[in-house]
This record gives C-alpha cells, structure tokens and sequence, in this order.
C-alpha cells in the first residue's frame, strides 16, 4: 500500500509483541475493503502503559489492541469502558473517541463468532470448561451471558474454580458455572457436550501434553475447542478426534476478535468472504493452508 498523508494509524501494544499476527489480519482487511489504513505493533515496556495510551491519542492513531500483558492494567488508562470488557474485567481494543479511548474486549465475541462459524451453538447447551484462569473466567462469562444452560468448571485447584464461578453466577444472577476438581470429571453425568479447553497446557514446551487423557472423559465430548492455535493441533484435538468426534482450535477466535476490533475503529461489517480471505491468510503465515481436517 502507498502510506500517505492521509493514512491512518493502527497498531497493538504488549510486550512481547513480535510474535504477533495481528498486522496479518487487519493490514489484509485494509487491503481487500480500500482502506487507507496501516497496522503495526509497538512494544510497550513495564510501567509505561499510560504513557503509550496518552501518546497514542496525541499521535491520533485510530485504534489499538491490547495484548498480555496490560489487558487489566490499561483499564486506568481510559476514558470509558464497554459494559462486556468491565464485567470480564479484561480490555484488547481501545477505540479513539473525543477526549480518549473506550476499552472494548473482542476476545470472547471472537469466540463466540468462532463457534458459530462452525455450526457450534451455546444457547441452551451443556458446557465442559477446562480450566479457571483469565481466559476460562471470560469464557465462562461468555457462556453464561449466551444462554449456557450449565457451565461444569474444571481445574486441578477447586478453590480457583470456586471463586471463578462465583464471580461469574454473582455478575450474570445465574447459577450456570459448576466448579469442579478436574480429576473429578467422571462425576459429570453421561452426555455429549461442547468442551472447551482453556488452559494453556498444550503451548510449548508442553505441546504434547492435555490436562485429560482419559477416553472416557472424551466418550462425554460432542465438539472440542481448544483456544490455543500454535501448534496447530493440540493433544486435546487428537483425543477429541479419536473419538470420531470435531475439534477445532482458536485460529478462528484470532481471526473474529482481529475483525471485530476493524469493524469498532471503522464503523463497517466485514462480509464472510473477506473473513474467510484473511483466515486463509493466517494460515498461510502459520504454514498450515488446506490442512485442517474440519474445514
């Protein structure tokens, strides 16, 4: 593209930002809808968040995401919240609005345009939640503010499942998370159930490792999600799929929370086929085109 004296600023703070992918997503979107538009990351080091914010909306750059590890931090730094990022308690988009930037969190939308982008439901259904941490907590919400009729919790500390679930049934008036032992998983009645991996077992070095090995916990998975993408297939899908059964990982919920946050600081909807562009992209950046079973 030609950067010119009319082009827009876009980027991402963290640290480490090197890895990222997220230039992938939204300088391809720019691309295909015409937008004079450029992405780029900027390392933010410790203690600095308020001042790369402030500095930002002095610069005049359009938008930002937010990645690890300020999506808490950078809460103080801004000038209004959406409701959904105050409740998770977690911000990856700030959008520029006269006299500062408002927080949104596009993480957990990104997953739930994921799973219905696979046909994967949430109203009503019955859910098994591996893990308690930050990305199981919003996860958690998700489900419980989509209509998850329950939400049965696993982690292998109960008092960290406790105090999530309780923070999630105090904040939605439901009582649909279940905080459970994770080695008490047999206590689960017998069903079929969408089950989503949210710990961060899997990640290198502990890529070929899952907080479950037993068939018999996988006999009880109707869809597994894992939200990890990198490596591309998790221990957690392969037992899933020897099941016979779909696993899918988070490249998707990568993809809709980069779309959602372009559509925030644009004020447009992005079609599917252009989604369905950018996906084949990062897949291509990832090296792993045309190789998703699911697909």
């Amino acid at each position: 593209m030609e950067i010119n004296g009319k082009t827009r600023v876009c980027g991402l703070i963290g640290n480490p930002v090197e890895h990222t992918m997220s230039p992938v997503i939204h300088n391809t979107l720019a691309g295909r809808l015409g937008h004079d538009l450029v992405y780029v990351p900027f390392p933010v080091g410790p203690g600095r968040v308020s001042e790369a914010v402030a500095g930002a909306d002095a610069l005049g750059v359009l938008g930002l995401n937010v990645t690890v590890p300020y999506k808490s931090e950078v809460m103080d730094c801004l000038k209004e919240l959406d409701p959904l990022a105050r409740d998770i308690g977690a911000v990856n988009t700030l959008v520029r609005t006269k006299g500062g930037y408002k927080g949104y969190n596009t993480d957990m939308e990104g997953l739930y345009r994921a799973l219905l982008s696979e046909g994967v439901p949430i109203e009503g259904q019955e859910i098994i939640l591996l893990g308690a941490g930050g990305a199981a907590r919003a996860v958690a919400y998700l489900c419980a503010v989509k209509g998850a009729s329950k939400v049965y919790m696993l982690n292998r500390t109960l008092s960290r499942a406790e105090e999530a679930a309780a923070e999630v049934n105090g904040r939605t008036d439901r009582q649909t998370v279940i905080p459970m032992l994770i080695d008490d998983y047999a206590a689960i009645p017998d069903g079929e159930y969408l089950t989503i991996q949210g710990t961060s077992v899997g990640l290198a070095p502990h890529a070929d490792e899952a907080v479950i090995t037993d068939d018999a916990f996988y006999r009880k998975v109707r869809t597994g999600f894992d939200l990890i993408y990198s490596p591309w297939e998790t221990k957690f899908m392969r037992l899933v799929r020897a099941q016979g059964r779909p696993a899918y990982n988070g490249l998707k919920m990568l993809l809709y929370q980069g779309i959602i946050a372009y559509e925030l600081w644009n004020g447009v909807h992005v079609a599917d086929e252009d989604a369905q562009a950018v996906y084949e992209k990062l897949r291509e950046h990832i090296g792993q085109s045309g190789t998703d079973r699911n697909d």
